[in-house]
């Protein structure tokens, strides 16, 4: 499993080094819908971008991607005309479909410990975690008793109780490929904290998850259990055993 750390911060220095932007419109630009060739590049492109970043990390230049995509690596430039937004389309949509998942779990679980059970093992077994956006896991906590603002505190209650866990996964340092547009990456992750706070605090309510456990510490599991190895069979089997093992360690036990 890679935590994208200098990866992610590094990516618009790593989109110059793999050659010059191509001309063109941005992804999202067209209004006319796409030949049927042309569609069929952009899936082959997504698909080779999320399995490339998801085993080597968003450091992985474009054109591995194009190889893995079986496309020139001027077709990738045509659709994404930086790796930024390639990078930005990979992790806003991994964190669409985490917070789907959640919002799922939610729903149609009553029972708490069933939703937030039910989250992690869908969210492990789909591989999400492997491309989770860097801010998302960039919950290093400062001392105890240190200052939160209020938008972090009403957002994400639950990190006030990890004072003391020092869980610094990537350096503190921005993102630029998602800062550059606040609005579509912030709303997402806001969204994927809020609905997983939720979980949190309905298993913690219930007596079911240690009163320690963060908004941070879930999405740390699916980071960490869904690692990614070359055979299929064994990847779905050591992310069970280890997610198992994982769930065992978040679970309250009685005093």
């Amino acid at each position: 499993m890679h935590i994208q750390d200098s990866h992610w911060g590094s990516a618009s220095a790593l989109a110059a080094a793999d050659g010059p932007q191509r001309n063109g419109p941005a992804e999202g630009a067209r209004s006319t819908p796409l030949r049927v060739d042309a569609q069929r590049n952009l899936e082959h492109v997504l698909r080779a971008a999320r399995e490339v970043f998801g085993e080597l990390g968003y450091g992985a230049p474009m054109e591995d991607v194009a190889r893995r995509a079986r496309v020139g690596v001027g077709t990738v430039y045509r659709r994404f005309p930086s790796k930024d937004v390639l990078v930005r389309r990979i992790a806003e949509e991994e964190t669409a479909r985490l917070t789907e998942q959640a919002q799922t779990a939610l729903g149609q679980e009553d029972e708490p410990w069933s939703a937030l059970s039910r989250f992690l093992r869908t969210s492990v077994a789909s591989g999400a975690g492997r491309l989770l956006p860097p801010q998302v896991l960039r919950v290093g906590v400062a001392e105890e008793g240190s200052a939160q603002s209020a938008e972090d505190t009403a957002r994400v209650p639950q990190q006030r109780h990890a004072a003391k866990a020092d869980l610094r996964l990537v350096e503190q340092r921005p993102a630029p490929e998602l800062e550059a547009d606040p609005d579509a990456a912030g709303s997402g992750t806001a969204a994927l904290l809020d609905v997983v706070g939720r979980l949190v605090e309905r298993a913690r309510a219930a007596d079911a998850l240690r009163a320690d456990v963060t908004v941070a510490d879930v999405l740390l599991v699916i980071a960490t259990a869904a690692p990614s190895l070359p055979d299929p069979a064994q990847q779905a089997a050591a992310s069970g055993r280890l997610l198992d093992i994982l769930l065992e360690g978040l679970r309250s036990r009685p005093a």
